[in-house]
């Protein structure tokens, strides 16, 4: 995990330099969580997407600290992987979890999954969301984004970039597929733990949900 203040992957291929380009959306979604960062002191946000210099100097003018963790990328690491009885290699939850979102209790005030939910093995989906409401503190908000039915299958993945209070930048990623979709029902059983949910759908095949602990 890395902190500021005010391995291989062996399944995500680099995406070109001609599909690279950036796309940018505004995402009321965001504009909620923003609102709720000015009313936290020492403010401590977790970031659970690649590390972004424009979203470490948006978060930190708030007067906090950022936390980052890239679940995604770390949940293709090989060494979490065993070798099953017919050959295969399978995700190791508990190999996963011993080196990743070991974070204290009531530790952060807000928490930004982006969309990871929709790319990540199934395995570590639920285990996540339990470990990311142990960490929030009472209260703490969560933002979520994820794909419609209507999206596609081949939905590519992107990095968010925070431009301002309204606007995200989405640059494509590496090549990491979508895994599932999760409709109103799925989302609200994940978040069941947590006081209250609330909805925003996107233009662009995106649901944002923000969640308050």
């Amino acid at each position: 995990m890395r902190w500021f203040r005010g391995t291989a992957d062996t399944q995500a291929k680099p995406q070109s330099k001609a599909t690279s380009q950036r796309v940018s959306r505004r995402s009321t979604g965001f504009t909620e969580f923003t609102r709720t960062l000015a009313g936290f002191e020492n403010l401590a946000v977790l970031d659970l997407g690649p590390t972004s210099s424009a979203n470490i100097s948006f978060l930190t003018n708030f007067g906090g600290r950022v936390y980052n963790e890239d679940v995604l990328r770390s949940s293709r690491d090989t060494s979490y992987f065993t070798r099953q009885d017919d050959g295969t290699m399978k995700l190791d939850p508990a190999k996963f979890f011993a080196e990743n979102l070991n974070h204290p209790e009531n530790r952060f005030d807000a928490v930004l999954c982006w969309d990871v939910a929709d790319y990540l093995d199934e395995a570590l989906v639920k285990p996540m969301v339990e470990r990311i409401h142990k960490s929030l503190k009472p209260k703490g908000v969560l933002l979520a984004f994820f794909h419609t039915k209507d999206a596609g299958p081949d939905s590519p993945y992107c990095r968010y970039h925070i431009m301002s209070k309204e606007v995200l930048e989405l640059e494509p990623g590496p090549d990491f597929r979508l895994q599932r979709i999760f409709n109103n029902r799925h989302a609200e059983n994940l978040f069941k733990d947590f006081a209250s949910l609330k909805f925003f759908l996107g233009k662009d095949n995106i649901r944002e949900i923000l969640v308050v602990r």
